[in-house]
């Protein structure tokens, strides 16, 4: 089987299709890539084929770089949908199936139809998709900010309906009727499907309703990470007691965020390391209690940090819950506010000023004993309690499962989204198993594998 992974997005929308994308290498797949130019070499040393779709997104967590206007952003919207059309079509010649990964995925589906293939749509956060137990994540380019919770969530998610509509609509149906196709009247339902999956951890991220057996919760897609951490890391970390990690990833920073970063770690008497990140934050100083860092791996130092202070990216609030690390969470946008509210109440933090030093006092003022990791908060306590369900041991990653699904994803995306039973377990331990049951019902009709 030959699959088309594609995304459009910062490196927490990428490294899931990542580790999808080994998983099935394993297996014997072959398995393409489509993601931002920024990640090109990285992929690249992993030996996946890899095909760059759309500009680079480092730009944009410059301090420099300007919020588009309302007419930028329609222009950006058209140009996106172009290159899609353009890129992913090519990429997915003499594929049996394609897996669109985040939210700008607007092409992909009418591609897949183009094609005769399976399309799958996943989420890496509930929020994303709607439902009538929370709102729609925020859009900080369209000035948005986080709900106070009093607003009717329905009446907001058809609100949402229509942004989508009124941003991608024209672009998406200019396109489908050039390729003989019928226009679309609800893009968001077009692009999410009538079945999503949602690659999120189902302790840390359940989705909210446990009788919508319409959403597949897979798991969250780790990339398991074995390099070791660098000889000027390893060196700091048994230089002194733990040190407090701020990592703030792909997101634009604030100029002054550095000096509030280290100056609560100071306050602590606690030391740092400083993630440089998207936004090339700096050190204040050459003081040898903070160290500045390129990107690591998260799953190893995680466990030697006091405490983990970062923007609230799906893949990162993951790597510190199952390292069992407390937690400050400073959201910015999307579904970060989210993840920061999975947050114990003294864990939540809005955007980052002169007070986050009180704010990492709360939770950094008590040393962190390492061989009690999982009791540091309770989202550690829920995540040993999943662990330990049903008497065995289950799992938080969820490639397992997804391979298994893409393995017998060859039905014609219209059974496999129009008439196909609506079985799919959501409790973690039998979650194989049914979904192996599922997927067999789901594709007794499919048809042969095209040449």
């Amino acid at each position: 089987m030959r699959v088309l992974l594609s995304t459009i997005g910062s490196r927490g929308d990428v490294q899931p299709l990542v580790a999808l994308a080994l998983q099935l290498r394993e297996l014997g797949q072959g398995v393409r890539l489509c993601a931002p130019p920024d990640f090109r070499d990285w992929v690249d040393t992993l030996g996946i084929p890899f095909t760059p779709l759309g500009p680079e997104l480092r730009m944009t967590a410059a301090s420099t770089w300007a919020r588009p206007s309302p007419q930028q952003l329609r222009q950006l919207a058209q140009t996106s949908v172009a290159t899609q059309f353009v890129t992913v079509a090519a990429a997915a010649q003499g594929c049996d199936v394609l897996v669109a990964g985040g939210y700008l995925q607007i092409a992909a589906r009418s591609i897949a139809e183009q094609l005769g293939i399976p399309y799958i749509c996943a989420s890496y956060c509930p929020i994303a998709l709607p439902s009538p137990h929370h709102a729609p994540p925020p859009l900080s380019l369209c000035g948005q900010t986080p709900t106070d919770g009093t607003a009717d969530n329905r009446a907001l998610w058809v609100q949402d309906a229509q942004r989508w509509n009124d941003t991608w609509g024209a672009a998406l149906n200019s396109h489908r009727a050039s390729a003989g196709l019928a226009p679309v009247t609800d893009v968001r339902s077009h692009i999410f499907t009538e079945r999503p999956w949602l690659a999120a951890d189902p302790t840390l991220a359940p989705w909210p309703d446990p009788a919508d057996r319409d959403v597949v919760q897979t798991g969250a897609w780790i990339l398991p990470d074995e390099r070791p951490l660098s000889a000027e890391l390893q060196t700091f970390l048994e230089a002194g007691e733990a040190p407090v990690y701020f990592g703030f990833g792909s997101i634009r920073a604030p100029q002054d965020l550095s000096q509030n970063m280290i100056q609560a770690a100071r306050a602590l008497g606690r030391r740092a390391i400083v993630l440089r990140g998207w936004a090339d934050l700096a050190l204040l100083d050459d003081e040898p209690d903070c160290l500045s860092i390129e990107e690591v791996n998260q799953q190893a130092l995680f466990t030697r940090v006091a405490a983990v202070v970062h923007h609230g990216g799906a893949g990162t609030t993951t790597a510190a819950a199952r390292a069992g690390a407390p937690q400050v969470v400073i959201p910015q946008h999307y579904d970060q506010h989210y993840w920061a509210q999975r947050r114990p109440p003294q864990d939540r933090n809005r955007a980052p000023d002169s007070r986050t030093d009180h704010r990492l006092a709360d939770r950094g003022s008590q040393p962190r004993p390492p061989a009690r990791r999982s009791n540091s908060c309770p989202v550690d306590r829920r995540r040993s309690a999943h662990r330990r369900c049903n008497g065995r041991r289950a799992t938080t990653d969820g490639c397992g499962l997804s391979k298994l699904i893409l393995k017998r994803a060859r039905c014609d995306w219209r059974q496999r989204y129009g008439s196909a039973p609506s079985r799919i377990a959501r409790d973690s331990t039998p979650a194989r198993d049914e979904c192996v049951d599922f997927l067999s019902e789901c594709c007794r009709a499919r048809s042969p594998r095209r040449r």
